[in-house]
């Protein structure tokens, strides 16, 4: 019986698409990271490139088939609510990423737009040290993704042919 219970299972679970994240496929095979003054998110953007994609990472911008240009990351902390008193309740965080991705002729691949990320965040001032805490985490929580949305437009990317290449 269990055996056709975990049988059963199993073909639900394929009949129904579900197949685990393997690695993303992006268009080309080499590319630059240029971190653009902040090599800790170039970092982790290699990081990710490296362990979830087959594209290699080059140390030139030369070698690479496109150049992924980090134009800043930024951090926003703004007042949403305040009590009776004129305290804050609520802070609405903002992690912004601005970045390009180009070709060896400089044409765009994808369309520079920043990746926004929002959360709110209930605040205390009695639990200032925790609140502190946890806004850390989100931070790190809104940095992973904007990574997943980041890998997402480079697979969606798609390469140019070269200018001396026959178009059909």
């Amino acid at each position: 019986m269990r055996k056709l219970l975990a049988v059963t299972a199993l073909l639900f679970l394929a009949a129904c698409g579900f197949q685990l994240r393997g690695v993303a496929n992006l268009p080309f095979e080499l590319l630059y990271v240029d971190g653009g003054g902040n090599p800790a998110l170039a970092a982790e953007i290699g990081r990710a490139i490296r362990s979830g994609t087959q594209t290699k990472l080059t140390d030139k911008a030369e070698d690479a088939q496109a150049v992924l240009q980090v134009q800043g990351a930024a951090r926003e902390k703004r007042i949403l609510a305040l009590s009776g008193a004129g305290r804050v309740r609520e802070y609405e965080l903002i992690y912004r990423v601005g970045f390009r991705l180009i070709d060896k002729e400089g044409r765009d691949l994808i369309s520079p737009l920043p990746i926004e990320m929002r959360r709110a965040m209930l605040w205390d001032d009695a639990l200032v040290l925790a609140k502190e805490q946890e806004e850390a985490l989100l931070y790190r929580d809104m940095q992973n993704d904007v990574l997943s949305q980041l890998m997402r437009r480079l697979a969606a990317a798609k390469l140019q042919p070269e200018d001396g290449a026959t178009q059909r």
